[in-house]
């Protein structure tokens, strides 16, 4: 029996960080032996915020690449595919951008907030249809499955909208992705902001090294109202403690216990997350020199998923033209 198909990815704006991995990256690792894993080098999509600076879309794809290699991911199971190297998502998104009002793209609230995010008043066609593109994404291999975070999954039904609604006007046999949420929170900022991200500064990087986590986190918020060791400390509203939690579970509650009592200060709570980040990162460190190191392999790697990608996705396109009519009578 063929496996189901998932698809995920990641936008090559730079190096990933814990954040992705909390989100999305440990998933693919439990995952790919279960499904066949198609992992995105999105660029295309990158190109919706960061088209003024093609040179970083274009450095990012290996270390996007190398990211991934570097969790765990296995690259005789998974099929690494780069975005533009995919012709026929380029073709499905002309398609379906004909099943889609401009006014259903503007009230989806993923794109309303990032437009708000990024300061756009006045959206590129692009980065106003990128849910389309998105959908393109995902039915080109006709994935069953896209493991996303829960502000993901207004475009996830883009993408469910788009293929009812061409199966219902052509007969179409194009599959209906499930979208499968994340189980672990978001993990927010150093700085305290709701979001780790690559634009914020407040970002733990997978490709980090032990001196710059440990600085990182000597600089992280914690408990405001805390002066001294003796001060009584407030977990709950403290970052490193949600970083605890994630990160070295087995000690969270006895952290927590100490701290509320002036057991332990910040700064010892602070050291004891460094070491438990560290060891989690060293061997994904040393993975990532090995690619590091074998670039071509890399390379190599792109190239033999994207090819696989292309053979399933001229097949998908193929199928969608017959079931339009377009094709020469």
């Amino acid at each position: 029996m063929e496996k189901k198909r998932i698809l995920t990815g990641d936008r090559t704006t730079g190096k990933l960080h814990l954040g992705h991995y909390v989100g999305s990256l440990q998933n693919r690792v439990k995952l790919q032996d279960e499904y066949e894993t198609f992992i995105l080098l999105a660029d295309i999509q990158a190109l919706t915020t960061h088209f003024e600076n093609p040179e970083l879309i274009n450095g990012s794809i290996y270390d996007v690449a190398i990211d991934n290699l570097s969790i765990g991911l296995d690259p005789e199971k998974v099929n690494i595919i780069q975005q533009s190297q995919i012709p026929s998502i380029a073709e499905l998104t002309v398609f379906y951008s004909m099943l889609v009002s401009v006014n259903f793209l503007r009230h989806n609230p993923t794109i309303k907030t990032e437009a708000k995010n990024y300061g756009y008043d006045d959206m590129t066609y692009g980065f106003l249809g990128y849910p389309v593109s998105q959908a393109a994404d995902i039915t080109f291999c006709k994935a069953n499955l896209v493991p996303v975070g829960d502000d993901q999954l207004p475009h996830i039904e883009v993408a469910r909208k788009i293929v009812r609604r061409f199966n219902d006007l052509y007969h179409g046999n194009l599959v209906e992705p499930e979208a499968m949420l994340s189980s672990t929170p978001r993990l927010m900022g150093l700085d305290g902001n709701a979001k780790m991200g690559k634009s914020l500064g407040n970002a733990i990087y997978l490709s980090d090294t032990a001196d710059t986590v440990n600085q990182k986190v000597r600089a992280a918020v914690t408990d405001k109202s805390r002066i001294s060791v003796k001060d009584p400390g407030h977990p709950d509203i403290c970052v490193v403690s949600k970083y605890h939690q994630v990160f070295n579970n087995s000690e969270y509650e006895n952290i927590c216990e100490m701290c509320r009592g002036s057991a332990i200060g910040c700064v010892a709570c602070k050291k004891k997350l460094a070491e438990a980040l560290n060891n989690l990162l060293d061997p994904f460190r040393e993975k990532r020199a090995y690619y590091e190191e074998h670039k071509d392999l890399v390379r190599d790697l792109i190239h033999a998923g994207s090819e696989k990608a292309n053979k399933i996705g001229a097949e998908t396109v193929q199928e969608v033209k017959e079931a339009m009519s377009i094709h020469l009578g």
